[in-house]
């Protein structure tokens, strides 16, 4: 597939610059011998484009060059299938490389654009942007005094992005609320680790997955080795709670791993194409780590791909019971091409279905218990999170004694974090029940 779309790419831009010089010279000709002529034929598309392109780059009150008139069509006409699709220039494209290696510098969010306004679909844990509190659901304005409005997408990405130590000005508007907010943001060092584990109780731990990057499934092993020793003494890890919540997703094949580490069996996901009826399904396997005690997966509408991937596929093969809210409803796949100058294209080529059939784009993962996060902050009672889903995109496609300081201390940590998340204290109690419920007879 992605070899078929380089060379259609390639021919029809090959096909636009041997054809632009001929039909721009006779374009006006044409057009006075036969004023009446039906548009058809298959060039005809073409040979509008090179015709509006000639006049631009003649007539308009800028000069402006071909290429940049070029890669804005091309942008546009990517931005236009759908909210995921996009032209990369060789910076962006070396820019988004990053996103899934090594590390890179900003502030830490994950954003999308819907009718022109670029919105915070999560903050990521534990960086500048999460500090600040920027919201999922919150509307970018501006970026140090440019109107976000005014910007690609990527374009706004690497606004936001620049060196370590420096301070990036954002104004922001939360819901419900009528007055914008501008805050000062210093740039740090967005590492990419992926998973965090702190024991609840004797035997019991919750496993926060923030993302889905390169070395997940390795991170996600490594918490859960160091967890089944310092449990020997409790007889062991009794339960899980898989914390998905704010997780925007990642890398296809590590969603699929971090599902197999929980799956013994039976299918995790299925891609299907456009060109592929039944498309390729992803199945687990048994190996000598699975992890077979009671799981409790926690979702919310910031959690999106690689994470709906995941709790669809605990879902429906009954290996987990998934408690939160809905999630956000991003169930398409997008290709990475890169083009010969650097640059490359973000394209949507599939969809996700999970192993019941059933579509994630535009309709998320429903929890079996729906349980709100209570609001604990008093200052932010009028001002709740907008819940943005991929269906609220424009263009989407249809079907996350002395008390001893918190940093030293990582059980009066989780002690903390149970008596402010309601959401993680109801996974707690009931992945420490199901034992007891699964007994149960009809």
């Amino acid at each position: 597939m992605p070899l078929k779309i380089y060379r259609c790419i390639g021919l029809f831009f090959a096909c636009l610059l041997a054809a632009h010089t001929a039909l721009a010279a006779t374009a006006a000709e044409e057009e006075k011998k036969e004023p009446s002529r039906t548009v058809s034929g298959k060039y005809d598309a073409l040979k509008r484009f090179s015709q509006v392109l000639d006049l631009v780059v003649r007539h308009y009150v800028k000069d402006v060059t071909q290429t940049e008139l070029i890669n804005s069509s091309v942008k546009g006409m990517l931005q236009g299938l759908d909210p995921h699709s996009n032209f990369l220039t060789a910076e962006e494209f070396n820019e988004m490389q990053q996103n899934t290696s090594g590390e890179f510098f900003g502030v830490g969010i994950e954003i999308s654009l819907e009718n022109g306004q670029v919105v915070v679909v999560t903050p990521i844990e534990d960086t500048p942007a999460f500090r600040a509190g920027l919201q999922t659901g919150d509307v970018i304005l501006t970026i140090n005094g440019q109107a976000a409005q005014e910007l690609s997408l990527q374009e706004v990405v690497s606004r936001i992005r620049g060196p370590k130590g420096t301070e990036v000005e954002i104004t922001i508007l939360h819901n419900h609320s009528n007055t914008p907010q501008t805050l000062r943001v210093v740039r740090d060092a967005i590492p990419l680790v992926s998973v965090k584990s702190r024991k609840l109780e004797n035997g019991y731990y919750w496993i926060r997955l923030t993302r889905f990057s390169e070395r997940t499934t390795e991170e996600l092993k490594d918490a859960l080795k160091i967890a089944d020793k310092e449990s020997k003494k409790d007889s062991g890890i009794k339960g899980i709670v898989l914390d998905l919540r704010n997780n925007p997703g990642g890398l296809l094949d590590q969603a699929v791993s971090v599902s197999d580490v929980f799956l013994w069996q039976g299918a995790i996901v299925s891609v299907k194409s456009r060109d592929e009826k039944r498309g390729h399904v992803y199945e687990a396997t048994r190996q000598s780590d699975d992890i077979r005690v009671p799981t409790v997966a926690l979702i919310n509408a910031g959690s999106a791909s690689a994470s709906e991937i995941v709790a669809g596929a605990l879902r429906d093969q009954k290996r987990a019971l998934i408690l939160g809210e809905r999630s956000f409803g991003k169930g398409s796949v997008q290709k990475i091409i890169p083009l010969p100058d650097g640059s490359g294209l973000k394209l949507t080529v599939a969809l996700y279905y999970t192993p019941n059939g059933n579509s994630i784009q535009a309709e998320g993962i429903v929890p079996d218990m729906e349980v709100p996060l209570e609001n604990q902050r008093t200052d932010e009672k009028d001002n709740s999170r907008l819940q943005i889903r991929e269906q609220d995109l424009n263009r989407h496609l249809e079907s996350a004694g002395t008390k001893k300081s918190a940093g030293n201390d990582k059980s009066t940590e989780a002690r903390e974090h149970l008596s402010r998340d309601n959401q993680l204290r109801m996974a707690l109690q009931i992945v420490k029940t199901l034992p007891k419920i699964q007994e149960i007879k009809n």
